[in-house]
Order: C-alpha cells, then sequence, then structure tokens
C-alpha cells in the first residue's frame, strides 16, 4: 500500500485487512467522465429511512464536490484542524450541523462556501446518496453531491480546515491505494474501506461516502 501519509489510525487490537479489492475485474472507465457520474447519481434513489436522523442524533450534511480534469473526475477534499474535538486531523467533505430551518442541501452548501470558499452559485447539484450516523459525534450525515464546470478556486476559510486538496476517483481504484478491513468491538462490528495516498488516507464515513459513489458509477455504466 502507498504510504498513507502521518495520520494515526485507532484500530482496535483485532482488526483485520479483507483481502481482495472489489474494483477489480471492473471497468472503471466511467469515472474519468463526469457525465457517466452524474448519469448515476441521477438515477440513484436514496433510502428513505436512511435519510431521517434516529432520535438524539445531530443532522449534519456534507458537500460531495466533484468536477472534471485531464486526469478524469475529480473530488474536493479537507483535512480537518488538529485542534477540533472530534475528527481531527481526517479527511472529510465540507460540511456540518444543519442550523435552524435548513435543508441538507442548504447546509452543504453553506458549510462549502465557510470551509473552502467556493460560492453556492457555482455548484449544480446532483442528488444525495445515502444518509449515515456516524458513532464518535453521534451525527447523521447526508451526503449532497454537487458537479462543478470547471474545477473551482478555494482555500481553507476557517481554522476547521487544515488543507483542501483532489484527487482523480479513478486513482482510487489502484490496487495500492484501496483496502477493506474489519474491525470488532464488544457492541458493534465494522467493516471499513480505507484509500491510502502518497500524504493522507481516507477512512471512515469519508471513504464510505467515495465507495458509493464510485460504484453506483461504475454498476450504472456496466448494468
Amino acid at each position: 500500500m502507498r504510504s498513507g501519509g502521518a495520520q494515526k489510525i485507532p484500530r482496535p487490537d483485532n482488526s483485520r485487512v479483507i483481502d481482495g479489492n472489489p474494483f477489480q475485474g471492473l471497468d472503471t472507465s466511467a469515472l474519468d467522465s463526469i457525465d457517466d457520474v452524474t448519469s448515476a447519481l441521477v438515477a440513484f434513489r436514496p433510502d428513505p429511512q436512511l435519510q431521517l436522523p434516529q432520535a438524539l442524533a445531530r443532522p449534519s450534511a456534507v458537500l460531495v464536490g466533484l468536477f472534471q480534469s485531464e486526469r478524469g473526475v475529480e473530488v474536493i477534499l479537507t483535512r480537518r484542524s488538529h485542534q477540533l474535538t472530534n475528527h481531527r486531523g481526517e479527511i472529510s467533505f465540507p460540511g456540518g450541523r444543519l442550523d435552524d430551518g435548513e435543508t441538507v442541501v442548504d447546509a452543504a452548501l453553506r458549510e462549502m462556501q465557510e470551509e473552502i470558499g467556493i460560492a453556492p452559485t457555482e455548484a449544480q447539484i446532483i442528488g444525495e446518496l445515502n444518509g449515515m450516523a456516524t458513532v464518535i459525534s453521534n451525527s447523521h450525515i447526508v451526503p449532497v453531491v454537487a458537479r462543478f464546470k470547471v474545477e473551482p478556486k478555494m482555500q481553507p476559510m476557517n481554522s476547521e480546515v487544515d488543507r483542501v486538496f483532489t484527487v482523480p476517483l479513478r486513482e482510487l481504484t489502484r490496487i495500492d491505494t484501496y483496502s477493506q478491513e474489519y474491525w470488532v468491538f464488544p457492541d458493534r462490528e465494522f467493516q471499513l474501506n480505507f484509500f491510502y495516498l502518497d500524504d493522507e488516507t481516507i477512512w471512515g464515513a469519508t471513504a464510505r461516502m467515495l465507495f458509493q459513489v464510485m460504484m453506483l458509477t461504475v454498476k450504472h455504466k456496466t448494468g
């Protein structure tokens, strides 16, 4: 695997790697076309039950931003500040809690502008992915997917973000980049996705969202 940078992953002692890369042997060429990715996500219908937060969970949204480049379809990612209480130093999408009266789209676009300086008018909303819960921060996150006509100008805009960067979706399918692990705790079990870059590791909820985008696109094109 590539080095994955300096991030420390809080693995339990009994964690194990799951052999095999689900992208190997599949035609992943659709990940090079923003139109193919868009078609797949427009056709997808999230599970309505997964879009609703459980009792006491904090409703949140993130913005999964995509654009076409010479390297294929690229996704916009951030590295969270090490000064934050939860998920410090982790790779994430711009996002946060819903304010009173906001929709998930409103919140995702607002957080994008507040965190990395992209105006909401630049984004074309494609749709939503399945919502998911996070244990540590007790959040219920709905991923909102948007595309941009060109690579937007972006930079960290507040103390929550240490870095903004992009990566091609096709790169994430590489045999030295994608991995799966199985974690067991006394009260729960997880199967997690990991993407090891040369200088960062993408895992947790962000990796689950990326995996969903990628598999929806690949299966839509080949199906």
